[in-house]
């Protein structure tokens, strides 16, 4: 039985790995997301309104196994199409990683966007004023205050994505859902390996939720609450 556990274990060190990268890879596309919202471009708008709209509609798992079944068809089809006779499987880790950050990537948009939006347009006119690029008035006007704006937000999109994590053990990676249901089939205790297993969340979403509210506190300091 104690193999189980180590083994539920070595899975939670691949959930954690799953859900860093997907996080990276949401905070870069809703920043890209958000910033094409903001464009006034209506291109950019139009792309990044469908990208949000048809993302958050369509629930979690149909998109995992649209990309990872439909990716795998859709490489292979095009393989065959320029003369390949092998056959090509896409790595349940990549698929899992960009699938849920592709996902996230949506509603990160969102936030961040509700966040730029919070923020006083004059401070950036007056940064320009003062003879600042749109770079430089990003890094030391925006980000810093969006980041405070953003973070509320943010926390429930970060929790939500730790959870969607478990949604990769159906595309046959072994992270720890995927091995408390092999030990459950295994020995028939299936209680005993899923609680575990939701203690293991428990324990990520805990800490996630104290690192986060420290870092909340540290990009309030001079803010009064409820104020802009």
């Amino acid at each position: 039985m104690n193999g189980y556990y180590y083994s539920i274990l070595h899975g939670a060190l691949l959930t954690v790995a799953v859900s860093l990268l997907a996080l990276l890879v949401s905070i870069i596309l809703g920043l890209m997301g958000a910033a094409a919202k903001l464009s006034g471009n209506k291109l950019l708008v139009a792309i990044a309104t469908t990208y949000t709209t048809v993302i958050r509609g369509i629930p979690d798992l149909v998109v995992m196994l649209l990309v990872f079944y439909g990716g795998t068809i859709g490489i292979n089809h095009l393989l065959a199409l320029m003369g390949s006779t092998g056959n090509i499987d896409i790595n349940p880790f990549f698929a899992g990683v960009l699938t849920i950050g592709f996902i996230y990537g949506a509603y990160m948009t969102e936030s961040f966007r509700g966040a730029i939006l919070s923020i006083p347009k004059g401070q950036m006119e007056a940064a320009w004023a003062f003879g600042m690029g749109r770079v430089q008035t990003f890094l030391r006007i925006t980000a810093p205050q969006m980041v405070r704006y953003a973070l509320p937000s943010f926390t429930n999109n970060w929790l939500v994505l730790i959870k969607a994590t478990a949604l990769v053990s159906l595309i046959g990676l072994k992270e720890m859902t995927y091995l408390a249901k092999q030990a459950s089939s295994a020995t028939r205790s299936p209680f005993a390996f899923f609680l575990f297993t939701a203690a293991l969340f428990l324990v990520y979403t805990t800490i996630s939720l104290y690192a986060l509210r420290k870092l909340n506190e540290r990009f309030s300091l001079g803010a009064k609450r409820g104020t802009l």
